[in-house]
Order: structure tokens, then C-alpha cells, then sequence
């Protein structure tokens, strides 16, 4: 979950190209299950079919959240749910939502981390939050998702205290090369969302061009953070071939290439559990 406005735009056409896909792709970070989201949960899910988005990840980021992606992921197939407490609702402590890790199907832990910009948790239960979920993903052996705002030090001093978990995602990476370098060097992946579509999105832009292709994923945020040419309006899965498109052009690549290693890298970060 990111802050930016969700935008107010409506309307039931999942983008503005109705020429069938020719292409599959995975959002990897998305929550479809947010009452915001256009056409209803349901829906949305049924437009990004038609787009080629064949999966999708739905994530949790306090106990109401995380429950409605555990029963929109048992409706769907293709459509997996996880864990987590946002640090926005870190006061509300991690026992809130250990429970529903015994959910079977969980892919993941999170989203999980540090926000410094909004700061709606104390930074100290959101630093002791953040090493549970960290602690949880060892456990439970899943792959923990990173929610990284204005705390790129501290997200890396808690990291490797804890131990950086076999699997992890940077969503919403927001970061430069120096962040970007210092993430894949734990072996991080990094999720890149509309964001880096963003004209003032350079230094995002730059990292992009330098992660490898098995370490990058894409993502909608939805329903935040709508792609050029979508800005202003309510973000969907739908529009994850978008980003793809965008991130395909800017590395150079062509666009049936890296969907394909944009599959292969996600499916791995989930450690084989979006396989069909």
C-alpha cells in the first residue's frame, strides 16, 4: 500500500486498448480486494484476465484487510493472498494478525517495514513490528514483502540484524541505484509499480535499468498509483501490462522478453507458490 492519492476516476474498461493480450503477466502486488477498487473485487479480477493478468497477489496490510484477501484468494483462482501489518497499523501490535498465518495458501508475509513520512505508528513499535514479521518469515519459511518509506537506513540496519529472509520483495520501490544496489546485493527482489512511469521518477527509472531481470517484478499498487496514461484515476490490476510495457521500452527490451522473465522472476520470489 502506498499514500498517493487513489484518484477518482471510474468506469468499467480496464484500459484504453481493447486489443486482446498477447502476453501473460503477474501483478505482484496488488489490493484487489479494497472496496475503492473499480467494478468491485470481482470484477477487477475478470478485467485483468482479459488483459493477460493471470495472477495476482492480494495483499494484507492489518487483520480486516488481510482476511478479505484470504476469502477473495479462495474465490479465485489465480488469485493469492497474504499477511501482514502495514507499519501504519504497527500500533495495533503483530499478534492482531499471527493467527491467519495458519491460513492455508498464504503466500507471503505482509506488507511489512518502516514508513518515516506519515509516521501514523510510533517509529519504535514500527521498528519492533517490522523485526516480528522479519522473525515470522524465518518461522513460517515465506517470503516477506517490504513496505520502505523515507527509511531506507534503518530498513537495512533492521534487515541485517534479523537476517534478510530467502525470499524478499522491495514493493513499490521507490528508491535509486545506491538503494537499488544495496537491496540486490541481500538478494532482494525489487517490485516496480506505476511510479516508474512518473516523468519526475529519474532516479526510479535508473534503478530499474540496472536490476536484473531476475530480481524484477511489477506490480499495479492498485488501487493506488495509476501508470501513465492512467494518472488521476483508480489504479487496477488491469493496467499492470503498463508498467510492463513502460519498464520493456525504458531497458531496451523487447516487451515479449521481459514479460516472460517478469513471470519467471515473480513466481520465483514466491518460492514456486503461484504456480498453477
Amino acid at each position: 500500500m502506498s499514500d498517493p492519492a487513489v484518484g477518482t476516476g471510474t468506469g468499467t474498461s480496464p484500459g484504453d486498448d481493447a486489443t486482446p493480450p498477447a502476453l501473460s503477466w503477474i501483478d505482484s502486488h496488488c489490493h484487489v480486494h479494497d472496496e475503492r477498487i473499480p467494478d468491485g473485487a470481482d470484477g477487477a479480477v475478470e478485467a485483468a484476465r482479459e488483459q493477460g493478468v493471470g495472477v495476482l497477489v492480494t495483499v494484507g496490510c492489518d487483520r480486516a484487510t488481510s482476511l478479505a484477501a484470504i476469502d477473495l484468494a479462495a474465490r479465485h483462482d489465480g488469485v493469492f493472498a497474504t499477511v501482514g501489518l502495514h507499519p501504519h497499523e504497527a500500533r495495533h501490535g503483530i499478534d492482531t494478525i499471527v493467527d491467519l498465518l495458519d491460513t492455508p495458501g498464504i503466500v507471503a508475509i505482509g506488507e511489512a517495514g518502516l514508513d518515516h513520512f506519515y509516521e501514523h505508528s510510533p517509529r519504535a513499535e514500527q521498528r519492533q513490528v517490522f523485526a516480528q514479521h522479519i522473525a515470522l518469515a524465518h518461522e513460517h519459511r515465506l517470503p516477506l514483502i517490504i513496505h520502505t518509506r523515507d527509511a531506507w537506513e534503518e530498513t537495512f540496519e533492521i534487515l541485517d540484524a534479523e537476517g534478510v529472509p530467502e525470499r524478499t520483495v522491495f514493493h513499490c520501490f521507490t528508491g535509486g541505484p545506491g538503494e537499488a544496489e544495496r537491496g540486490l546485493e541481500r538478494d532482494i527482489r525489487l517490485s516496480f509499480s506505476g511510479i516508474v512511469t512518473f516523468p519526475s521518477a529519474s532516479e526510479v527509472q535508473e534503478a530499474a535499468r540496472m536490476c536484473p531481470s531476475t530480481h524484477l517484478l511489477v506490480e499495479t499498487d492498485s488501487p493506488y498509483l495509476a501508470p501513465v496514461p492512467h494518472r488521476g484515476r483508480t489504479n487496477r490490476p488491469a493496467w499492470v501490462p503498463d508498467v510492463g510495457r513502460f519498464l520493456a521500452e525504458l531497458r531496451g527490451e523487447p516487451i515479449e522478453r521481459f514479460a516472460a522473465a517478469t513471470v519467471a522472476a515473480t513466481r520465483d520470489a514466491f518460492d514456486g507458490r503461484l504456480d498453477p
